[in-house]
């Protein structure tokens, strides 16, 4: 019996994880064959601003389907078109290689690492409260990525591991993200679209927060645990092997220097433009590479480099995460498929009608699936918005539905699965920048995502009963 599931285990392997994104690249092509081309009327609202689906207006038109072809096109348009996040993630890399050359993040964490060295799992609850606040006020998602080299230091500082590190600083935000108590980017134009007092019906939005953060900070306590008592049950054990790290001696820690300082200052006014351009300056993926490169460079002055050692750690930063920086291309491709063979809307409005079909007792449920699915399609909180809560708004005035509980099936749809979909530059980004293989934080994370739509689905059906 062993030796069959040996065998078995031989003959199976997991794909690379960039053939696994071509196969959904096939797979989204022969779905441009099989699904009737089609779209909806669009009309600007004036009280958003936005582009909204007008309801009712959905027609099926000449179709298109995309070529096997044409395939390797898609993937480049792909490439091209998540250009600003592949060049983004290459300039963190870079950024972070000069950072770390100077010892300044070895420094820091073998304190942080010495303060917590009883109760290092404190750490997790404290860092996905603090970075939950970042999701549900400015909606941070993709921009989670630049603080994840920082949490792997720190996780493995203190015993556990890569997985770890980027667990409790992405799956943070995302808990912010998903509950976004004062999004304005899901939540608020959502609410907008909905006609609902913005920002309202907060308390149960935060019920769902604290849910959120405490099987989160729960579930990966308890792997991290497992990680420090035994490395050999990290997930992620042949990146462990092949990290850069050593065994901290707490008694000869590295001398903090006028250079770590100067390193320190010049990150920390970084992070803070960061947060200022993004939540009052519009900034996104062009502002904040110039913002990181511009980091990079006075860090390097500051440790006392030469621009030629600056451009040398840039330089192999910038190629050891190259391999994820590619992957946001490629998954980008799938959705240059369906856009090019007009099926994305077809999608929405037969799930739609689908949902109108469902039993009354089940309807609500059936938007909450109705969004989870579309977020396959629309990875954008705000592209999903507009899409698909013009169509959602009047069916649930139909169904008995409250707008209240359609504006919290929408968020939950746009947030829960956010961090498994290859698609999404928040949970890639962040895959870039710690090199963790997709399949391993597949592996790591559906249980909790499972956990995550039950408790969703939990306080969809209670919304729906007190008429939320």
């Amino acid at each position: 019996m062993n030796t069959a599931n040996t065998a078995s285990r031989k003959w199976f392997k997991m794909p690379h994880t960039y053939v696994i994104l071509i196969f959904l690249v096939l797979v989204a092509t022969a779905l441009t064959y099989v699904i009737p081309a089609g779209e909806f009327d669009r009309a600007e609202d004036k009280a958003t601003g936005k582009s909204l689906v007008v309801p009712g207006s959905y027609h099926q038109v000449e179709a298109s389907p995309v070529s096997i072809v044409s395939i390797p096109k898609a993937i480049v348009h792909g490439l091209i078109d998540s250009a600003d996040v592949v060049f983004f993630i290459l300039i963190i890399g870079g950024t972070f290689e000069i950072i770390s050359s100077t010892g300044t993040i070895e420094a820091i964490t073998g304190r942080v690492a010495k303060r917590f060295s009883n109760k290092g799992r404190w750490v997790i609850p404290i860092f996905i409260t603090l970075f939950s606040v970042a999701g549900f006020t400015m909606g941070m998602s993709t921009e989670v990525m630049v603080f994840v080299p920082i949490g792997i230091a720190i996780a493995r500082a203190l015993g556990f591991d890569a997985l770890t590190g980027t667990a409790m600083i992405s799956l943070g935000a995302a808990c912010g993200f998903t509950a976004g108590i004062l999004n304005p980017f899901n939540v608020g134009l959502a609410q907008a679209i909905a006609q609902v007092p913005m920002f309202s019906g907060a308390w149960l939005r935060i019920i769902l927060l604290v849910c959120l953060i405490t099987v989160t900070s729960l579930y990966i306590v308890r792997y991290a645990g497992k990680v420090r008592k035994n490395p050999e049950r990290s997930l992620v054990q042949d990146l462990e092997k092949n990290a850069d790290k050593q065994e901290l001696d707490f008694s000869k820690l590295p001398p903090m220097q006028l250079k770590h300082y100067l390193t320190i200052a010049t990150v920390v006014i970084g992070f803070a433009s960061l947060i200022w351009g993004v939540s009052k300056k519009d900034w996104w993926m062009e502002e904040l590479a110039a913002l990181f490169l511009t980091m990079g460079i006075v860090s390097g002055f500051c440790a006392g480099y030469g621009p030629s050692r600056i451009a040398s750690e840039f330089v192999k930063g910038a190629k050891s995460i190259t391999y994820g920086a590619l992957i946001i291309g490629f998954a980008r491709g799938i959705m240059v498929v369906l856009d090019q063979g007009d099926v994305i809307d077809s999608i929405v409005n037969g799930l739609a009608v689908v949902v109108g079909e469902l039993p009354g007792s089940v309807q609500v449920l059936g938007m909450y699936v109705f969004q989870n699915v579309m977020n396959v399609f629309i990875t954008s909180g705000t592209g999903m918005a507009v899409t698909t809560m013009p169509i959602m708004v009047p069916l649930s005035d139909i169904l008995g539905v409250t707008r209240q509980t359609t504006v919290l099936a929408f968020q939950l749809g746009d947030g829960i699965t956010n961090m498994i979909l290859p698609t999404s530059s928040a949970l890639m980004g962040s895959l870039a920048v710690s090199g963790i293989a997709y399949q391993k934080w597949v592996k790591f994370f559906w249980p909790l995502m499972c956990m995550w739509i039950a408790i969703g689905a939990i306080l969809i059906v209670i919304a729906n009963i007190i008429k939320y």
